[in-house]
């Protein structure tokens, strides 16, 4: 049952991860105050995944105020809107846990070679995706328009 499940949930998949454990990335998630409801952006750096099938989870870390704040975003959450991918990080390890001991220059974290060609072609990618997405809307509304 359970593999029947996971292939059902296979296909719910709308996100793809751009990004590794090292990167710097800015999180794009709705926040909702009251009946109004916002866009907040929470940038910092990967230091762990979590890959269980759509349950893919990812924790980012920054520091604010001389305070190491952590925050465990869902990938597939509808809740995080976009993952814009800032700078590639050059790391040895799976999990960084050990940038929570860390302080000031200590918690750097080298920059991959050829980082910022991959960081500007993903920036490319995703405002193409964006293009196409409001064309595709734009001519959704127009069907509509010139039926009704």
């Amino acid at each position: 049952m359970d593999h029947f499940a996971a292939e059902l949930l296979e296909s719910d998949r709308t996100r793809e991860i751009n990004f590794d454990i090292g990167d710097t990335v800015k999180v794009h998630y709705k926040i909702k105050e009251g009946d109004k409801e916002r866009t907040q952006i929470y940038e910092g750096v990967v230091i762990a995944i979590s890959n269980k099938m759509n349950g893919k989870t990812f924790t980012v870390r920054r520091v604010s105020y001389d305070v190491g704040v952590e925050r465990i975003f869902p990938l597939h959450s509808p809740r995080v809107t976009k993952v814009e991918l800032v700078r590639k990080g050059h790391v040895r390890r799976a999990k960084l846990y050990y940038l929570r001991e860390r302080r000031g220059k200590a918690t750097k974290i080298k920059e991959l070679r050829g980082g910022q060609a991959i960081v500007q072609a993903e920036k490319k990618k995703q405002k193409k995706e964006e293009e196409a997405k409001k064309s595709a809307e734009n001519k959704t509304e127009n069907k509509e328009n010139t039926t009704a």
